[in-house]
């Protein structure tokens, strides 16, 4: 096994491990993919202050997220179709997030269903809401999600109408492949003798639950006319008084929407542009995360995702005012190198190079980071 020592590792591994379509379905934005590119160069060009002469002795990276504690400022992100990346991906992450310490978030488009992660994991996780037109589906999904214990909401805000991705649609992404497709699966014989041994096949959530989706066929027609595209903050205050746990908004990308979503009662929000997934020239979340903290202050929990792959981006996410950062592609990418050992080797490296850049920068803890550590 090559030697891991970095984000990159996992996903030079992950891309040998898996099917062109669904490597291609990570690693890609909409469109021409400008804002993909731009996230990362956001942080790269974005620099620390080394500071010297400070007794680093005692480094720690404890914190709390939406007020529990955890040992790193991390979320695992909420991302969809991810037990088609290494079987039974949901359930595998969730319980590296368990080991570890941090929050891991169900994808409603997660191919394990609440319950089966719930039943694996034993320990409380958070649930992600995509609002789709079938509000009787939505509300069936909050109290399945409240039943497991989910204790947070994560509503997606910036996926009302899906914006194109040219490779999903060269390589016809489909969990139902043409030739090409097959021919692709074919070229990674250990991926699908482990997809064919787990019983995890579908969409746990959707199958069986929403209306006249009984099988894979008739889910695909259905996700193809589901999501709303009248979605509102109206709908965001009916979600709030169905919901009677803590209330994540993400995919905010301006102060404006920012300060609304502060007015209708959310705990918490994550900046974000989808990892450049949905509108191709939308800013950086490394842009606009100072300016939305300016905004609304200390009113609810700021978070942020896009971009983030090292120790010292999560030191610059919390210099520009985020609690904490959501790990999407690089959890991606250690799952399907590795699986749950991916992912908790992806966090102690996380974590080791948050305490060196702490250590270099004077600083003993992420509460002591502050928007002059970085320019």
């Amino acid at each position: 096994m090559k030697t891991v020592t970095c984000v990159e590792d996992f996903r030079q591994l992950y891309r040998k491990r898996v099917p062109k379509m669904f490597y291609d379905y990570t690693k890609s934005g909409s469109y021409e993919e400008k804002t993909f590119r731009d996230n990362t160069v956001a942080f790269e060009n974005l620099r620390i202050h080394q500071r010297v002469g400070v007794d680093v002795s005692a480094i720690s990276t404890d914190t709390e997220i939406m007020g529990k504690p955890v040992s790193l400022p991390t979320v695992l992100a909420p991302v969809g179709m991810l037990g088609i990346q290494y079987p039974g991906d949901e359930i595998e992450a969730a319980k590296a997030a368990k080991a570890f310490g941090a929050p891991f978030v169900l994808s409603t488009m997660s191919i394990c269903s609440i319950e089966q992660v719930a039943e694996a994991t034993r320990a409380p996780f958070w649930f992600q809401l995509y609002v789709t037109k079938d509000k009787a589906f939505l509300r069936d999904l909050l109290g399945r999600a409240s039943d497991a214990g989910c204790s947070t909401l994560v509503v997606t805000m910036d996926l009302a109408i899906l914006a194109q991705r040219h490779k999903d649609i060269k390589n016809n992404l489909s969990i139902r492949p043409d030739f090409k497709g097959l021919l692709s699966y074919a070229a990674h014989p250990k991926w699908c003798l482990a997809m064919a041994r787990t019983p995890y096949k579908s969409f746990g959530n959707v199958v069986g639950h929403a209306k006249g989706v009984d099988d894979l066929a008739s889910l695909l027609t259905w996700a193809k006319d589901a999501m709303d595209p009248c979605f509102s903050w109206n709908d965001l205050e009916w979600v709030r008084k169905e919901w009677h746990g803590q209330i994540i908004v993400k995919g905010i990308l301006h102060d404006e929407d920012a300060k609304i979503a502060c007015d209708i009662g959310v705990e918490g929000c994550v900046v974000s542009n989808h990892g450049g997934r949905q509108l191709d020239g939308a800013g950086t979340t490394v842009y606009w995360m100072p300016k939305i903290a300016d905004a609304v202050g200390d009113q609810m929990e700021l978070m942020m995702d896009s971009g983030v792959r090292t120790g010292m981006d999560i030191f610059k996410a919390r210099a520009l005012g985020a609690s904490s950062v959501l790990l999407g592609r690089a959890m991606v990418y250690a799952l399907g190198a590795q699986g749950r050992q991916g992912v908790e080797r992806l966090l102690e490296l996380l974590r080791s190079e948050l305490k060196t850049t702490l250590a270099l920068s004077g600083k003993c803890d992420v509460a002591s980071i502050e928007a002059s550590d970085v320019y």
